[in-house]
């Protein structure tokens, strides 16, 4: 199987500028695994950002955390972009790379969904943090229905409404929008909508990616073949 089968797609990646980047990186020695440590370096920042924003009463002194909460979620996805081109184009990688590129990417996810969750909460929305985990677990399933399928011998499966780029993207307007809310009396109530779209569009992906490897199975199960 081309290992060009197991990477997420990304439009970004085939941009002059993210190219650049990689090179200069690759030029300057990084190391892709020290990427991916920033990334949740990034979503640690991001969560510590929109876990103060949550304390905060003031509309106008919140918006500034939750406008910092924004960028380092992209930033975390920047991170996740450069790492691979800079293991995989300029031939960087080590063998311990899978972990890098895995695990990194869970954590962060929790980690940036679940504060999501406790600042909306500060702002008096009931049951947040309980939508928070629901979101952080179903993103972990669907990494796991993705490598259970590697695992199984097919291609990786980044289908989906809400992949990681796009759970991210939502969360990213989620912040923006909170940053503004204030003005019509809201507080935390653009999280809530933010994490309410990651559970649905979320279980949507889980449920069509278990589908599709089901179908997978039972394709070459008529077959008669092996991966």
């Amino acid at each position: 199987m081309d290992e060009n089968d197991n990477r997420r797609p990304i439009k970004a990646r085939g941009s002059a500028w993210a190219h650049a980047m990689a090179a200069w990186l690759a030029e300057e020695g990084a190391d892709p695994n020290l990427i991916s440590a920033a990334s949740v370096a990034f979503a640690i920042l991001g969560g510590a950002l929109l876990l103060g924003a949550g304390g905060i009463e003031s509309g106008p002194l919140r918006a500034a955390p939750l406008i910092g909460a924004a960028i380092c979620i992209q930033l975390r996805l920047l991170c996740n972009l450069l790492d691979g081109m800079v293991a995989v184009e300029h031939r960087r990688g080590s063998a311990a790379g899978p972990i890098w590129n895995e695990l990194p990417d869970r954590l962060s996810d929790v980690i940036l969904l679940e504060a999501a969750g406790y600042s909306a909460s500060a702002g008096g929305m009931l049951f947040a943090p309980e939508l928070g985990w629901i979101c952080a677990v179903l993103a972990l399933l669907t990494a796991y229905v993705r490598e259970l399928g590697r695992g199984l011998g097919f291609p990786a499966d980044y289908s989906g409404p809400l992949a990681k780029q796009r759970r991210m993207d939502v969360l990213t307007a989620g912040c923006a929008f909170s940053a503004l809310e204030a003005l019509w009396g809201w507080r935390g109530q653009g999280l809530m909508i933010a994490l309410a779209v990651i559970a649905l569009g979320t279980a949507v992906t889980v449920v069509g990616r278990t589908r599709r490897l089901a179908g997978r199975l039972a394709e070459r199960d008529r077959k008669g073949g092996n991966p």
